[in-house]
């Protein structure tokens, strides 16, 4: 039920509890704070959002120290936020919901204000994970704004418009970090002296004495990509990087600029600007980070749609890439609420399908025989079924190899972010693209684990390394479990990563729901 997916709460203040262990220990070298982010109210006033992704972005955090833990849970004080509160009715529009702050506003008045300007300003209603960005901490969503929270507290601090320091108007929630502590994004920059691009960037890690905000400062585009039309950008949500390169996937998913820019004129929401061109090919582009330019082979695959990118890394001369894809755009339309109440008889009943989501892995050949004749497969690498066949005009095509089924929200032990890995840890999805189980799955192997237990709905688990680790495995999974028994609790589980035993879980009465993504940052030793 809706129930899960947020509340139509009023003005809530920061709720902090300490947990009651229900069975199980906690392990005592488990330091530090686990920290959420997802929408958690969709009802202001007499107003309600249209999809759940537009919700109030309502932080929680779960602190472990010596074997207790404590919880504490506070909504982003965004401008948005403050703005719609002030108003008691929603007057910042979001992704799937339009909004008209002005409803005595007349139609001479919205054509002049929104045609006069090509893109939309966006919402600061950070509401999809949490980044780092030189010593500190983000709420992220897909805009341009990104908002500074304290960790121990929770509070909102200033907001950071990235265009002020590069050219982006939207930019993913999943950036990489590499071991330096720099931060690479992804963004695309729209209409910048005249042409649509995809901007890689590097945020460095701060340095002692750095002024405020010189991460940001001294952001560099590490390379600029064309979108291939002017107009209609691509679409995406991540992207993957290995030691020497960065993979970047241009699908025919794409964000419709006319239509977005017009879309408060027309009374229609940001989402229905972007559209699904099956017919068109899906793009890989492999950027190498010292180059600092574009690999010259056309690499291609077959129409689909992908958000979370799982790992890549490089083996024998190719560039392995996993990601979670489907064959179509399904999956958004199913996060309207008005679907989300729907049970389960009523969703079969009205017939109601997603493209169900698939791990799959992608080998790329960096270098092959120019003499080879046309349509051989060549990739070289063994234990894959994944081919990449050659074609005409320097272009390739990529099939891949389908690793796991019905996976979504993918994490691995980020020390292997970039590495050969062995170990995904995801949420088990089936008819409905509702979290029902935490899942490991052996890439090895191809056996997964799977922990579930009746009226519970697992968020995205998130691995933690333990002290002194020798295996990828060696560590706990961390989720947040949502119970739909009014006679439970909802709870923290944390499980064994590598036997999937249950280690212990906690239950606060705290009113949780599912959220989307997330970090653990170690306690500073």
């Amino acid at each position: 039920g809706v129930g899960l997916f947020g509340s139509s709460l009023k003005e809530p203040s920061c709720y902090v509890a300490t947990f009651f262990l229900k069975k199980g220990e906690i392990p005592k070298w488990l330091q530090g704070t686990l920290i959420r982010n997802g929408p958690g109210m969709h009802k202001i006033g007499d107003t309600v959002y249209n999809h759940w992704f537009d919700g109030m972005a309502l932080l929680h955090s779960f602190t472990f120290k010596d074997g207790e833990i404590f919880y504490r849970s506070k909504y982003l004080r965004s401008d948005t936020y403050r703005s719609n509160m002030e108003a008691n009715r929603i007057v910042v529009s979001e992704f799937g919901t339009m909004a008209y702050p002005d409803p005595c506003k007349n139609i001479f008045a919205k054509a002049f204000s929104y045609l006069s300007h090509t893109i939309p300003d966006f919402t600061d209603n950070c509401l999809i994970n949490i980044i780092r960005c030189g010593e500190d901490l983000y709420a992220s969503t897909e805009t341009n704004y990104i908002r500074k929270i304290d960790l121990e507290t929770l509070e909102t601090n200033e907001k950071v418009d990235y265009r002020k320091y590069v050219a982006l108007n939207l930019a993913t929630s999943h950036p990489h970090y590499d071991t330096n502590g720099n931060t690479y994004n992804m963004g695309t920059s729209i209409g910048d002296k005249g042409k649509t691009k995809y901007q890689i960037i590097k945020i460095p890690q701060s340095k002692p004495g750095d002024k405020e905000h010189a991460c940001f400062t001294n952001c560099e585009v590490i390379c600029s990509i064309p979108s291939r039309s002017l107009l209609r950008p691509s679409y995406f949500h991540s992207f993957g990087m290995t030691e020497n390169y960065i993979v970047f996937i241009e699908q025919p998913f794409k964000l419709d600029i006319l239509k977005l820019a017009t879309a408060y004129f027309r009374g229609v929401n940001w989402a229905s600007c972007l559209g699904w061109y099956p017919n068109d090919k899906t793009y890989i582009h492999l950027i190498d980070r010292e180059t600092k330019k574009i690999l010259s082979t056309k690499y291609y695959t077959d129409a689909l749609v992908v958000y979370h990118h799982v790992n890549a890394y490089e083996e024998d001369g190719h560039v392995i890439f996993d990601i979670v894809a489907y064959n179509d755009n399904s999956l958004y339309d199913m996060f309207y609420l008005k679907i989300l109440k729907l049970d389960d008889a009523a969703f079969e009943k009205q017939g109601k399908t997603f493209s169900s989501p698939s791990c799959r892995r992608f080998v790329i050949p960096l270098q092959h025989d120019k003499n080879v004749e046309l349509g051989t497969n060549i990739v070289t690498l063994e234990n894959t079924t994944a081919s990449a066949l050659k074609e005409k005009d320097g272009y390739v095509y990529c099939k891949p190899e389908i690793l796991f089924e019905g996976i979504e929200l993918p994490r691995i032990n980020y020390d292997y972010n970039g590495k050969k890995y062995r170990y995904i840890y995801a949420s088990k999805v089936q008819w409905r693209p509702v979290p029902t189980k935490i899942i490991k799955c052996d890439i090895l192997t191809k056996t997964c684990y799977e922990w579930r237990e009746d009226h519970c709905w697992p968020a995205e688990p998130v691995f933690v390394r333990a002290p002194e680790a020798k295996e990828e495995d060696d560590g706990v999974l961390l989720s947040s479990i949502v119970s739909s028994d009014p006679k439970t609790s909802s709870f923290l589980l944390v499980l064994d990563a590598k036997t999937f035993k249950e280690l212990g879980r906690a239950s606060v009465t705290a009113d949780i729901h599912l959220d989307l993504h997330g970090l653990f940052i170690p306690e500073k030793s």
